[in-house]
């Protein structure tokens, strides 16, 4: 195995910490995988992974080389492609990473229309609903749902979405809709975990007013939230795109609207070392493309509304820059 094989054997094992794992993703057997590692070291003389019958885990030291050897490879493959040119088309793995529900929803399809069109790609997508840090877990593309901190990282706008509260038919029948904010101390609340930690719900352009509410079902997937409110529980708190089937079928109605507070973006963000890479641009497109006929906000699209939203879609997220205000 030569030392570009056992730079790739070491970041496969210490992404997925494990030998046994690495091995089978990289289609070797797990003693090459160990030996290749051991022969690295050896050549460094410094020990990159602290290894226990429980767990594999990377030394500081470990760690420190890993970043640069993510950035090496990362160069490497992009220079390969480069070579390509604009013949180049999308091969080897692409990491993904998405929060739970949209990631099902939205990136899936994205990540199915690309392998279709691309015999030699294979996509990594990982959907959880916390933040993931793009160096330390390999990742190519992150998708973000929010306002973005300051970061080096680039970042592509490809949609909106909006804060709601939703409620069924059944459920307003019984306990009629709040006239406004006050209102909703009267009613039994939904809360969803990953959107209000801190349990306080804002509204109006400005985020005021905002109160603190006292939910009656706390939970941690919004899946959970919405299955409750279709069922007549109560009002929901969660984002639009969640919710966008249930009420495009009737199941549930959204409530005080004009009090909604300012739209959150969503953004694929990457490292400025990926922003050539074939496989991102693919990525970057594929969305761009899928999002510009869709309308996230719970507002459905009509066909004769659709070509201008379209327009209005590319022309603010057309270009790629990097982040002005970004999280990692």
């Amino acid at each position: 195995m030569d030392r570009l094989d056992m730079l790739r054997t070491f970041v496969a094992v210490a992404d997925n910490a494990s030998f046994a794992e690495a091995a089978r993703r990289l289609r070797i057997s797990p003693t090459a995988a160990s030996r290749a590692v051991a022969v690295l070291e050896a050549s460094l003389s410094t020990v990159l992974l602290r290894r226990t019958t429980r767990s594999v885990r990377t030394t500081a030291e470990g760690a420190i080389y890993l970043d640069k050897c993510r950035a090496v490879l990362a160069d490497l493959d992009d220079a390969a492609l480069a070579l390509r040119g604009d013949a180049a088309t999308p091969g080897g793995t692409l990491v993904v990473t998405a929060p739970v529900t949209f990631g099902r929803l939205h990136i899936v399809p994205i990540v199915t229309a690309m392998l279709r069109a691309h015999s030699t790609l294979r996509v990594e997508l990982t959907l959880v609903d916390r933040v993931v840090r793009l160096v330390d877990e390999g990742i190519d593309v992150a998708v973000r749902i929010g306002d973005l901190s300051d970061s080096a990282l680039y970042a592509l706008k490809v949609a909106e979405v909006r804060r709601i509260l939703v409620a069924s038919p059944r459920y307003l029948a019984v306990h009629p809709a709040p006239a406004g904010v006050a209102g909703l101390h009267g009613h039994s609340l939904i809360s969803f975990d990953e959107l209000d930690r801190t349990q306080e719900w804002r509204f109006g352009s400005s985020g005021k007013p905002a109160i603190r509410v006292g939910p009656r079902l706390i939970v941690n997937a919004a899946d959970a939230a919405i299955s409750a409110a279709i069922d007549g529980l109560g009002i929901a708190h969660v984002l639009s795109y969640q919710a966008l089937d249930a009420i495009s079928s009737g199941q549930l109605v959204t409530l005080l609207d004009d009090l909604a507070p300012p739209p959150i973006p969503v953004h694929l963000i990457y490292q400025a070392n990926r922003r050539t890479s074939v496989n991102v641009r693919a990525f970057n497109d594929a969305a761009r493309m899928h999002f510009g006929r869709l309308d996230l906000s719970g507002r459905l699209t009509t066909a004769s509304t659709r070509g201008k939203r379209k327009i209005a879609l590319t022309t603010a997220i057309g270009g790629k820059r990097p982040l002005v205000r970004g999280r990692t």
